[in-house]
């Protein structure tokens, strides 16, 4: 017997604030979060905004159990992101539970320069939740903008069930990024010229920055810098579009991990600065508590010699009276010391402290230079030591070591020759035993054949020394190996002995941090 479902809708109110110039009217507008029936296929229509009216689709969502539930989305007429503010550069579509839970379903990726149809196929394990598409700086923001574009229009009714409804309230990003006069505009001809996924990496770094990674996760930056500069390197060398799109998307995975971490260590780090805060307060009022009691035991003792001063007077009053002058003088003279003692130990403290300082910090920069010192020697005896193996140039990135063609097994192949094996693991072991160097493999070949299967060779070559580099102890962390092809030729390619000097591996190490 087929079972039946009776799904309802939830409507919510999207309440959007009109804090930037080219954010969208702060006007109410419902949109309908649909409780999917298991197993049951649900066509929901899409409409647009008040920002793009003309804009319209389809989606057909099933739930499908544990597997989640299943949106296969088909949008029409959707425009280039940057039309709607140069901070954007691609479209994405969110889930959104009357809880307010979001749940980001990826992006809509848009090609070419004319209007297009849009299709995306994505799955999300909410059960009830409302379909909306934005406008983001790239596709792995956890939050949407308040640039929304386009949202599902739920059924009047399926089979026959009764439409219930709720109001909840949604307010998107509200950072300061969307809105900053200083965040650095992306120009017309980058969004003709530039593939989208790179100016979303681009743009995911920006939003790292922004979020202070500079001072709280620069660990993190750096590596989506260097994740970055691939990416600009691999699309200004023309390589792939797959290729260029990979790189890019691994940069703005780098990125976001970049600002999440600034975002969480800033938040880390001005609680324990509040911590300290209130530390140093409660030990403030801790010592004016001690100041207060010992004051009290003062006076109480004040008021002891009084009542005797007094007693005295009674027998002979001009006597206490001489007495009482002499004692108020002698208190008066005993704090007098006992501020100067204060002074004199604070300013103590004050020496004391800043002695310490400069000794830190000669001892800092005696250490520095002897690491540099110890650096250098080791550079010199690495550099005497490859030089057993092939010719050791200097360069801006650090020293230089030339392998000829003569590893590889012909000028075609990439496998390595029997009688190359012992020198490359010569060669591993040193750099195993050179930590602090950072080790690039660039592989080159003459200009002979198709550009793409000499790409290839080289980029095979390249990783071929890496994993024997790596199999003789060397981290892997460490090694980039990159294929280059017929560029960067170090001679005409017209002769077989210039082709054969441009056939060469290059090993550059440098320093970790230069």
């Amino acid at each position: 017997m087929k079972q039946s479902f009776k799904p309802f809708a939830v409507v919510f109110a999207l309440i959007l604030l009109a804090t930037m110039a080219l954010a969208q009217n702060d006007a109410r507008r419902t949109t309908v979060a649909i409780t999917y029936p298991l197993n049951q296929t649900i066509e929901v229509a899409f409409h647009g905004t008040t920002r793009l009216p003309r804009l319209k689709g389809t989606a057909k969502v099933k739930r499908q159990g544990r597997r989640g539930t299943r949106v296969e989305l088909s949008l029409e007429n959707l425009p280039r992101a940057y039309e709607l503010g140069s901070v954007y550069t691609t479209f994405v579509l969110w889930a959104i539970s009357p809880d307010g839970h979001v749940d980001n379903l990826g992006e809509i990726k848009r090609s070419g320069s004319t209007l297009v149809d849009s299709k995306i196929d994505v799955t999300t394990p909410l059960q009830t939740f409302a379909l909306i598409v934005t406008a983001e700086p790239h596709f792995l923001v956890h939050t949407p903008s308040r640039m929304v574009v386009m949202e599902n229009v739920g059924p009047v009714a399926i089979r026959n069930a009764q439409v219930e409804t709720a109001k909840i309230q949604y307010i998107g990003n509200s950072s300061d990024y969307f809105r900053d006069s200083n965040v650095p505009m992306i120009a017309e001809s980058d969004f003709r010229d530039i593939p989208v996924a790179l100016l979303g990496a681009r743009q995911a770094l920006n939003l790292a920055r922004y979020a202070g990674a500079d001072r709280d996760a620069p660990n993190e930056l750096r590596t989506a810098e260097a994740d970055l500069q691939q990416a600009e390197s691999a699309w200004r060398m023309h390589q792939a579009e797959r290729e260029i799109d990979i790189l890019a998307r691994q940069a703005i995975s780098s990125g976001a991990k970049a600002e999440d971490m600034a975002l969480a260590r800033r938040v880390a780090r001005e609680r324990r600065e509040e911590l300290e805060r209130r530390d140093l307060a409660v030990r403030a009022a801790e010592e004016s508590t001690t100041t207060a009691n010992q004051e009290l035991t003062r006076v109480k003792r004040d008021l002891e010699n009084e009542r005797h001063a007094r007693e005295l007077a009674e027998r002979d009053s001009l006597n206490a009276t001489e007495q009482l002058r002499d004692a108020r003088t002698e208190i008066a003279r005993l704090r007098a010391e006992m501020q100067t003692v204060r002074a004199d130990a604070e300013d103590a403290k004050v020496r004391l402290a800043r002695i310490e300082g400069e000794k830190q910090a000669e001892d800092a920069r005696r250490a520095s230079e002897k690491r540099a010192a110890d650096q250098r020697a080791a550079a010199e005896t690495l550099k005497q030591s490859l030089s057993r193996f092939g010719t050791v140039r200097d360069s801006g990135r650090g020293m230089t070591l030339v392998l000829s063609e003569s590893i590889w097994a012909n000028p075609r192949s990439a496998n390595l020759v029997a009688a190359s094996a012992a020198k490359l693991d010569q060669i591993g072991a040193l750099l195993a035993n050179n930590p602090d160097f950072q080790i690039a493999i660039e592989s080159y070949t003459d200009n002979r054949g198709d550009e793409a299967a000499l790409q290839q060779l080289t980029q095979d070559r390249g990783r071929a020394l890496s994993e024997r580099l790596a199999a003789a102890g060397v981290d892997v962390t460490r090694i980039q190996a990159t294929g280059l092809g017929g560029s960067n030729p170090v001679a005409p390619n017209t002769t077989l002995a210039s082709r054969a000097k441009n056939r060469r591996t290059e090993i550059t190490l440098s320093l970790a941090g230069q």
